[in-house]
């Protein structure tokens, strides 16, 4: 389930407890929703360090190949 399901899913269970007087449905909607706050960031998180580490993969592509045509050009 998606973190912005969980949220929504939380919502639900912590307003339906409010109604119904019943605090742990209640609580268990705030933890869903906390849940789904966690996934969310931990989705960002991922996400960042996949950007980063795609940019140090093409920036040490670029170095590698700068590199090889200087070793070329030195040569001949």
């Amino acid at each position: 389930m998606s973190g912005e399901a969980d949220i929504v899913k939380g919502r639900i269970k912590e307003a339906i407890g409010v109604l119904t007087n019943d605090e742990k449905l209640r609580e268990a909607g705030q933890t869903d929703q906390t849940v789904g706050k966690v996934k969310q960031t931990a989705q960002k998180v991922v996400e960042a360090a996949r950007d980063a580490a795609e940019k140090t993969i093409e920036a040490t592509v670029e170095v590698a190949r700068k590199a090889v045509e200087k070793a070329k050009n030195a040569k001949g």
